[in-house]
């Protein structure tokens, strides 16, 4: 449902915020326990998040100059709600904000309780609290820390005027750091030395490392955010994890924060960059070009394959292909959509891609949010050999179409045509035999595996939660082990059969309005699992409420919605600041992908509310 944004002089809408509360107590705030009392006359901004989520990821990167320029005002508590069973550890937590560097209180919500009193219904949400402890705003999804600024710069004059804001020091008190050789190591590779190249993620660098796996040999990178090329003192990058050889003895890396693909030689030390500016690729930007003037999103693994370099691009949930011949990049498969489609590569639907492995005829792909094994043919055929879905996960060994994985991050070819995939929050190395279409387990007890190298009759695994390399010789026989099914966490909504309003809120922020210089500002996709469960309703469209009809036979399934709202600066709401500002204003996207569980009840509601920016009415 769009609406027109407010003036400044129009009351806003507050609802008074229920306490925050989770069985897995707080972080980041040397052991203290915070209520909302505690952040009164603050601007607190609850950020509801889950670690496997790139969206929230985007998010947390998007906040931190918003947290350093209003430090003295806003307070942000991120309210860790998990999706996955593992998620719920507390101790995955704990490595969660360390490994992102998460600068702020985080509240451990394993259960759900806070998400639930706030009626969140996505990863991530943003919800903004006043200093009289009343919620002003809710954001879902990413790309609104410019609206969330200027309605942090409005609270802090009024409530500035009304002497109800307390500036000082927030509560976050950071962890000590630890003195290990690797943080939170994401991929590896072997080099033609012999020695291995490991993404070193949290420290922001390479490390080679001698043939034992331990020994360092060099450091390339200054170890902080950020992006110059150069030699190994100079060089800078963020968060960096895929890496891949290429005939030349070169390596790719998949810049991941950076939105970059960088090249290193390891003969001359140089590392330069090879595609992407430096900026998130967003709907609208271009998806193909000069490999340096087009935008990336989250590349977090990359495999040379057939000539090209392909990128699991995790943040946009495609694959795209860098081509070295030509300098050029572009999309190769996948439409943007989140999900488990397959069929040719721009029709299929991909989730997260975030590891890659190339044998002459496939290249194998984990695809983490839908806990699947999917691989693409020479033709460019996307296919799937383990996995079924957003919300099914586990641990079950056996037939392909059975057997369950949890979140997976890497993948890795074996001489005898099989593949190894590091299942990584099920903390064990699984194997799948094309051959006999069956998975089994060939190690566990490796603390979040995210990749594995080939090494001989050895497979050396990155146990990045572990921060260590550790070598395995490959077993001839499996590891038997208990059978495990999960669903998603989150509770159902209870929907009435029949007639189902569904209403996606958009209010664009103060001083912008909806950019309908080209067409439609608005954007609604909406489907199903099973696709049985709509009988009318699906599909694209422009506007954002739309009349579902739900199939009374089907008694649950999950409502999948996209919805995209673009929203320029008005000149007449005074936001604009320089002559022109009005023929090109400065633009903004807001878009959220929804998988909302639902139950069909006689006493369930006729009417799905989802918030893309502002309050429901």
């Amino acid at each position: 449902m769009s609406e027109s944004s407010p003036s400044r002089t129009t009351r806003r809408a507050r609802v008074r915020a229920p306490e925050l509360t989770g069985r897995g107590g707080w972080l980041n705030t040397g052991g203290k326990e915070l209520t909302l009392a505690d952040l009164r006359g603050r601007i607190a901004l609850l950020d509801f998040w889950t670690f496997c989520c790139i969206n929230c990821l985007h998010v947390l990167d998007e906040l931190r100059e918003l947290e350093e320029k209003h430090r003295d005002t806003v307070v942000v508590i991120g309210v860790h709600s998990p999706k996955f069973v593992h998620e719920a550890e507390h101790q995955a937590v704990v490595d969660a904000v360390e490994r992102y560097e998460v600068a702020h209180p985080v509240l451990d919500d394993p259960e759900l309780a806070t998400w639930k009193q706030y009626a969140v219904r996505a990863w991530p949400t943003l919800v903004v609290i006043d200093p009289e402890g009343y919620v002003v705003a809710q954001h879902a999804g990413e790309g609104h820390a410019h609206a969330i600024e200027r309605l942090v710069e409005e609270l802090e004059a009024e409530h500035a005027a009304k002497g109800t804001l307390r500036r000082g020091d927030g509560p976050y008190v950071p962890p000590e750091p630890e003195p290990t050789t690797l943080r939170f190591p994401g991929k590896a590779l072997l080099l033609p030395s012999g020695n291995f190249l490991v993404s070193d993620t949290t420290r922001h660098q390479l490390v080679e490392l001698e043939a034992d796996g331990e020994s360092v040999v060099r450091r390339i990178g200054q170890g902080g955010r950020g992006m110059t090329d150069g030699l190994p003192d100079r060089a800078r990058f963020q968060e960096p994890q895929g890496l891949a050889l290429l005939p030349d003895g070169s390596v790719v890396v998949a810049d991941t924060v950076n939105h970059a693909l960088r090249r290193f030689d390891p003969e001359t030390g140089r590392t330069t960059t090879l595609a992407g500016t430096g900026f998130q690729w967003m709907q609208g930007d271009a998806t193909s070009g000069p490999a340096r003037d087009v935008k990336l999103s989250s590349p977090w693994d990359v495999a040379h394959w057939n000539g090209k370099v392909w990128i699991a691009m995790a943040g946009v949930h495609q694959l795209w292909a860098y081509d070295p011949r030509v300098g050029s990049v572009g999309v190769a498969a996948g439409t943007t959509n989140e999900g488990l489609v397959d069929g040719p590569g721009d029709e299929a639907w991909f989730a997260q891609p975030s590891g890659l492995a190339a044998t002459p005829e496939r290249l194998w792909l984990a695809d983490s949010e839908t806990s699947a094994l999917r691989w693409v043919d020479v033709d460019g055929g996307v296919h799937t050999a383990v996995g079924t879905g957003l919300f099914d996960f586990g641990h079950r060994d056996g037939d392909a179409g059975q057997a369950l994985l949890q979140h997976p991050l890497g993948v890795t070819a074996l001489p005898d045509g099989s593949v190894a995939v590091s299942d990584t929050y099920n903390h064990a190395l699984r194997r799948y035999d094309p051959a006999t279409g069956r998975v089994t387990t060939l190690a566990t007890d490796l603390r979040e595996p995210s990749d594995a190298v080939l090494v001989g009759g050895d497979i050396v695994v990155v146990e990045s939660a572990r921060h260590r390399l550790t070598r395995l010789r490959l077993p001839e026989e499996a590891v038997r082990v208990a059978a495990v099914a999960h669903r998603t966490r989150r509770a159902a909504t209870e929907v009435a059969p029949g007639r189902l309003r569904l209403d996606v809120i958009f209010q664009a922020p103060a001083g912008q309005k909806l950019d309908t210089r080209y067409g439609p500002a608005t954007r609604l996709l909406v489907s199903a699992t099973p696709p049985e469960l709509l009988l009318d309703g699906e599909g694209a469209g422009t506007d954002l409420s739309r009349a579902l009809e739900l199939n009374p036979a089907v008694t649950e399934g999950v409502l999948h919605v996209s919805a995209m709202a673009a929203s320029c600066d008005d000149p007449e709401a005074g936001s604009g600041s320089a002559a022109g500002a009005e023929e090109y204003p400065a633009c903004h996207v807001h878009q959220q992908d929804w998988g909302v569980p639902v139950r069909l009840t006689g006493a369930g509601a006729d009417r799905l509310p989802l918030v893309l920016a502002g309050m429901d009415g």
